[in-house]
């Protein structure tokens, strides 16, 4: 916990850093650990001359001048060089430096004195030489390791100034935050409003570029079909690095021409037939605007999640780190000669030269293996390790699902009130969630376990990819890319399936297998209504958490880049200014995806309360319909149109009874 050169301590008179083996930090890893894994020791100078380990040892036979020199770069109290015990066990406790090299200081460490003698470099007028190991060195590893160095003090520096800018202006960063908060809020709120009007207009917009695009195709290929070589096609001038080649050929432009007329006709015809699809998905967004204005406690129910979240990825840190700690440093006899008996057996470095391993078998050294043990439990440790990551998918899940399952029941008890905000009850929230805890904790975690199971198979399938990538067998890594993308589509069913299943749960109050049978046969009678609703919603939501993050990051780029001429003297002085405004972005992101998760389990919600209700009920006095009046009015069904969805609801889950 000291530093070079601090005053009070032991290390007052020794400012600069010295390297025992400075070649580990030539490692990339320096960078991602921030540390070169070396031993690291204060000296008050850097040496000035060549010299090993090795060199010492012989020479302290005859005189102890080059070791009075050499000790004052070894480890404190460190004395003899005649150490008894191997050049291995002295490096491997590193008592000592292998070797040391003329250095000089800089940025208070010990760096290799590189000298350019006739354009070549060289440290100790040598190019290359050996450590105490009698290992070939170059100086070529000498410069790169000190370029590891020079780029983990440069990290290192970067990394305290991006500290000190947070800490000028984490309560702006506050404000920002607080403003996307603010505008999550209003955005959601104004959404019954412009739900209609920015879907219609993206759409036109979406058409007039697709048609222009069209004309800009046209416009190119009647010019180039004028030129010479106009026949010319792709497959005559082959593959080209230059993306422009293909741009000067007509049929390039025709390809373009008839992709984009395809998409455009497409889109008019999706939209001539499915208008009335379109309408009733913008009347569901601006009611569920409406059951969020009521419900507004809903809003701040992801802060809920999130700390469980939080909760479950901190038990998993944990136990983690303990089953990975929890095995001991296993030695293993490394041997010399390849018939030795005591090859590959256990070991302890303490007392192995005590022992009659090294006479049997000469040159054999007790070597560190890995971490671990020879019990039934160390043997079966990743299988635990495995179970723990079971087990917070698992948890995750449920978290997720309870959230779900708590939101559904609030935004469920807000359609089926007969007279709105009225007939809503008391603490619909609060309610909810005592339910889900209390009625519905089984379903909830059966489903999520579903989804957990089919999560920790897509891992194992990375996993074995991973063990895969270089192995030359096609046949095997094909089967392994099609199971990938299997249970890639798999998850994404089971994902949607739970969360109508768990809307379901909250409605009814039936168990998981039968909630999701009924809603997936809801859905099915309503496959069309179910597609345009997903992709209309996913769209405005995608629009509002762009526009809020860029609205909120342009602001905070004025700011934070002195071009508020209100705010001069408030804006803190930075080092690097796109580190609070990148924080600023990502940070009301986050925040518009946590209010817009809920918004889009709202309209989820009021779609199959939607769907129940045009199927249970015909608009008659004796079966009046719950819907409000805004969904009423794209409905023009008669009571024979109903009774026709209640009979294709019992002919379509037939079969499934």
């Amino acid at each position: 916990g000291q530093f070079c050169g601090q005053k009070g301590t032991p290390n007052a008179k020794k400012s600069t850093l010295f390297y025992f083996n400075i070649l580990k930090c030539a490692n990339p890893a320096v960078l991602i650990n921030l540390q070169c894994p070396t031993t690291q020791m204060c000296v008050s100078k850097c040496p000035d001359k060549f010299s090993t380990y090795t060199d010492v040892q012989l020479q302290y036979q005859i005189t102890a001048a080059p070791w009075d020199y050499y000790r004052q770069f070894c480890k404190p109290g460190f004395n003899n060089p005649t150490k008894a015990g191997t050049m291995y066990v002295m490096l491997r406790d590193e008592d000592c430096p292998s070797m040391i090299v003329p250095s000089r200081p800089f940025l208070q460490r010990c760096f290799p004195d590189f000298i350019t003698q006739n354009g070549t470099l060289t440290v100790a007028k040598r190019t290359h030489f050996k450590d105490a190991l009698d290992t070939a060195r170059s100086v070529t590893e000498l410069r790169d390791a000190a370029n590891g160095i020079t780029g983990l003090v440069d990290a290192k520096e970067v990394g305290m100034k991006i500290v000190e800018d947070y800490a000028a202006s984490w309560n702006w960063i506050l404000i920002g935050l607080v403003m996307a908060l603010v505008v999550s809020l209003i955005f959601i709120l104004l959404l019954r409003f412009t739900a209609g009007l920015l879907l219609w207009f993206t759409i036109i917009a979406v058409i007039l570029v697709i048609a222009y695009g069209i004309w800009h195709c046209y416009l190119e290929f009647s010019l180039l079909r004028q030129q010479p070589g106009a026949d010319v096609t792709i497959v005559d001038i082959g593959f080209q690095t230059d993306v422009m080649v293909y741009l000067q050929l007509s049929q390039t432009w025709l390809i373009f021409l008839i992709a984009l007329g395809t998409i455009e006709a497409s889109i008019l015809i999706i939209l001539i037939f499915l208008r009335r699809r379109v309408r009733v998905a913008i009347a569901l967004l601006r009611e569920g605007s409406k059951a969020v204005s009521y419900i507004m406690s809903t809003l701040f129910y992801p802060i809920i999640t999130f700390l469980l979240l939080a909760v479950c990825s901190s038990y998993f840190a944990v136990t983690s780190v303990f089953l990975a700690s929890s095995g001991d440093a296993i030695y293993k006899v490394m041997a010399a000669e390849p018939n030795c008996m005591y090859a590959n057996k256990t070991c302890n470095p303490e007392t192995f030269n005590k022992t009659n391993v090294s006479k049997a078998c000469p040159g054999a050294q007790c070597t560190f293996a890995f971490y671990g043990g020879e019990t039934p439990y160390h043997r079966y440790l990743f299988i635990l390790q495995l179970s723990n990551l079971l087990i917070f998918l698992w948890l995750v899940n449920f978290t997720i699902a309870l959230g779900q399952c708590t939101l559904a029941g609030a935004f469920a008890s807000y359609y089926w009130a007969r007279r709105k905000p009225q007939d809503i009850p008391p603490c619909p929230l609060f309610s909810s969630f005592s339910r889900a805890i209390r009625y519905h904790t089984g379903s909830l975690a059966f489903g999520a376990l579903i989804l957990a199971v089919v999560q920790m198979a897509r891992i194992i399938l990375e996993y074995l990819d991973s063990k895969l990538k270089g192995a030359n067998n096609v046949a095997a890594r094909f089967v392994l890319c099609c199971l990938k993308c299997c249970f890639w589509c798999l998850e994404r069913f089971v994902k949607f399936m739970n969360r109508n299943a768990y809307i379901m749960i909250a409605i009814y109050g039936k168990g998981f297998c039968m909630s999701a049978r009924d809603a997936f046969c809801l859905l099915m009678r309503n496959v069309v209504r179910v597609a345009v609703l997903d992709r209309v919603t996913d769209f405005l939501l995608f629009l509002g958490k762009v526009l809020i993050a860029g609205s909120v990051g342009v602001i905070a780029f004025f700011f934070f880049t002195h071009k508020m001429p209100i705010f001069q003297e408030e804006v803190p002085t930075l080092h690097y200014y796109w580190v609070p405004l990148l924080t600023v972005i990502f940070g009301s992101y986050l925040i518009a995806h946590g209010f817009f998760s809920v918004y889009a389990m709202c309209v989820d919600t009021l779609f199959l309360c939607f769907c129940e209700d045009l199927e249970r009920n015909d608009g008659s006095s004796e079966k009046p319909f719950l819907m409000s009046a805004g969904l009423h009015r794209t409905q023009n069904k008669t009571v024979l149109q109903t009774n026709s969805f209640t009979l294709l609801r019992y002919l379509a889950c037939f079969k499934l009874n």
